[in-house]
């Protein structure tokens, strides 16, 4: 018999598949402490928790017979993953559970604030009869702008086409063909600026989410437009957005999330007579609540059977030797993904990973999950980790092909990872220097040597004289210090790149400045920090 620990308040319907098994026995004890905990754990071999239970490194030192962690929600914020990871503990959670809960929220924003619902409410109650103030405006044969494509996207998505409206899509793995599949159009942050009357985010907050909409992009929207957000805070710049209503450029938004939760008191958004809020309701229904209690009691049955399971969220156990020869690359092969997919333009189709030297010798598998987890974290952030990522490139019909070889020319071990998206083909090679660390040993067909730490720009360039000098000003003038520059060509005169490492992250301003100089083509911000 497996027994199993609910220390969280978990309906019975939720665990119902638990406690139907005939070879798991569940026992409920909520409110421990963290002592209490440590008190009773050994005896069990799977936890199930909620967020209130703390499942620190201490716990699971005292859980020896611990295979698994269930956490009935998306966060795992309260359990440490290192500890786990190091101890062989599978944790897994249930990102599917609050899907259809976020998007039906979604749709009443939506529609309470195309028919200022809540403002007439509150009037009505107060004692006046006012029609004439709540003009609304209906959903059919509007443009609905979505920004994220990912499930809970897609579910809103269908929805809209339902209500009659026209949807135009954003997301960095959104190809034509899955757009066509879903029924919307492909678009750029830009022109659902441009086109759209609703605009409804559901990305996570990365360094590449952050501020998505922004004042360049409500300077674009047509004035009506309304904006929603049940996704998170930080994503739509807030006083950009204030600016926006005031200067009757945006008519109405709704939004469940916000930077800091709870805001505080004087948070514009309070007490705007055209901006509706909730407290980040997006998971708070019934069925959303036991629908991830059973997601997860159903992948806790078949971790303790040894059967297949998904929705890891850390790394499965690695045989000792192996793990000893791959540990020191896990680092650099996040990095490498994380690089190539930031000097890529459009929707990743494929993605090839090449071995060469010791590393075409092992089961690299670990490895891979790190390389492709760095590709889709730039877009993906948190949602992505070392277990789903190659589940997460399936569903964006991303092809991973890996080569190995036991040659190589001039390194130990190469890593070489090329990206083919829609649009282009970028190549990147890494590789490990004994006494030196992480390394990038080409960029496409450039021989470079540079660090892959922090904040790097990417500058390619035609190869004349003063070029050095003039990236040298003009930085120097932003006041953003080079920490090191590398330069590669294959001919003197022709077609070059420089990698410079830089101290502090360069605004988009600066980035305008070095791709309007002559002879460069094109200059890019990796961020690696």
């Amino acid at each position: 018999m497996f027994k199993v620990l609910v220390s969280d308040p978990i309906s019975d319907l939720g665990i119902r598949q638990l406690q139907e098994a005939p070879d798991v026995e569940v026992v409920k004890q909520t409110g421990l402490s963290e002592d209490e905990l440590v008190a009773v754990i050994g005896e069990y071999d799977a936890l199930l928790v909620r967020s209130q239970t703390k499942v620190t490194a201490r716990v699971m030192e005292a859980g020896t017979r611990l295979k698994a962690i269930g956490r009935a929600g998306v966060g795992v914020d309260n359990i440490d993953l290192e500890a786990a990871t190091n101890r062989g503990i599978v944790v897994i959670n249930a990102p599917d559970g609050n899907t259809i809960a976020t998007c039906e929220l979604t749709f009443a924003m939506m529609m309470a604030v195309a028919r200022q619902i809540p403002q007439a409410y509150k009037k009505t109650v107060s004692g006046v009869w006012d029609r004439k103030s709540f003009v609304g405006v209906e959903l059919r044969n509007k443009v609905l702008g979505i920004l994220g494509m990912g499930r809970i996207g897609s579910e809103v998505a269908k929805r809209a086409k339902v209500f009659g409206m026209e949807v135009i899509g954003f997301d960095p793995f959104l190809t034509q063909e899955r757009a066509a599949k879903l029924g919307v159009k492909l678009g750029t942050v830009d022109e659902i600026a441009e086109q759209a009357d609703f605009i409804t985010v559901h990305t996570p907050l990365t360094n590449e989410t952050r501020n998505l909409l922004d004042r360049p992009q409500f300077q674009k929207m047509r004035p009506g437009i309304r904006i929603i957000n049940c996704a998170r805070g930080g994503i739509i710049n807030e006083q950009a957005l204030v600016e926006a209503i005031d200067a009757g450029i945006v008519a109405g938004a709704a939004f469940d999330v916000f930077v800091e939760e709870p805001p505080a008191p004087e948070h514009p958004f309070l007490n705007h007579p055209k901006i509706i809020v909730t407290p980040h309701l997006g998971a708070s229904t019934v069925e959303a609540q036991e629908n991830v209690a059973i997601d997860v009691s159903a992948e806790l049955i078949h971790i303790l059977r040894d059967e297949p399971f998904k929705n890891a969220v850390n790394m499965p156990p690695v045989p000792p030797v192996v793990l000893s020869k791959l540990q020191p690359y896990f680092k650099l092969g996040d990095k490498l993904g994380r690089f190539v997919g930031q000097i890529t333009e459009g929707p990743a189709k494929k993605l090839t990973i090449s071995y060469s030297g010791e590393l075409g010798d092992i089961d690299t598998n670990p490895l891979n999950r790190y390389l492709v987890k760095g590709l889709l974290s730039n877009h993906l952030g948190s949602e992505v980790n070392i277990v789903n990522a190659m589940h997460m490139a399936k569903l964006r019909d991303i092809e991973i092909v890996v080569q190995k070889t036991t040659t190589s020319e001039s390194f130990k071990d190469l890593i070489t990872v090329t990206l083919q998206t829609s649009k282009e083909t970028r190549t990147i090679a890494g590789t490990l220097l004994e006494g030196y660390g992480e390394r990038i040993v080409k960029i496409d067909q450039y021989t470079v040597d540079a660090v892959p730490e922090g904040f790097m720009i990417l500058i390619s360039h035609n190869d004349k004289p003063g070029m050095i000098g003039r990236v040298g000003t003009l930085l120097g003038t932003n006041d953003v210090n080079i920490a090191s520059m590398q330069v590669g060509r294959t001919e003197a005169g022709g077609a070059a790149i420089m990698v410079l490492a830089i101290d502090k992250e360069a605004t988009g301003d600066v980035l305008v400045q070095l791709a309007s100089q002559p002879e460069i083509m094109k200059a890019r911000q990796i961020t690696l920090a």
